[in-house]
């Protein structure tokens, strides 16, 4: 069974930034990098033209690891020092609603895991201890 582990920053509307600076810093290179502009537009959840050039999603490859970041929505609780989460990837959505169920006993349920537009198995979960885990599944099946 395959379960891949990855750090995943929030940041404050300065993911841009924090990209150039770890590109400098560690020679990061960009796997993926997608603002909110473009995101398929979604009618019951128009974004604001003041968001759409900040980073929905980003992926760094650095040496060996991995590293995901992206930009809180404005208006979203956002705690400085408390601002990364462990990103779950496995191999389907079976996989990701079994851990993912498991995560929540005794926690509790940031983002409904859910079907999105670039995962059959998609959502955040704090679990019992105060971890917060972002789960999806490798790509869409």
């Amino acid at each position: 069974m395959s379960i891949k582990l990855t750090p995943y920053l929030v940041l404050e509307g300065n993911a841009t930034d924090a990209i150039a600076l770890y590109q400098e810093v560690f020679g990061a290179e960009v796997l993926m990098r997608q603002a909110f502009g473009d995101l398929p537009p979604n009618p019951e959840f128009p974004l604001p033209d003041s968001v759409l050039d900040k980073i929905a999603h980003a992926h760094l490859k650095i040496g060996e690891s991995e590293l995901m970041l992206y930009d809180t929505f404005p208006g979203s609780p956002y705690t400085r020092g408390n601002n990364m989460t462990v990103c779950v990837t496995l191999p389907n959505a079976e996989r990701a609603t079994q851990v993912f169920e498991k995560l929540a006993d005794g926690g509790h349920i940031v983002q409904p895991l859910q079907a999105t537009f670039f995962s059959p198995a998609f959502g955040t979960v704090t679990d019992a201890f105060g971890i917060t885990f972002t789960v999806t599944t490798e790509a869409a099946q």
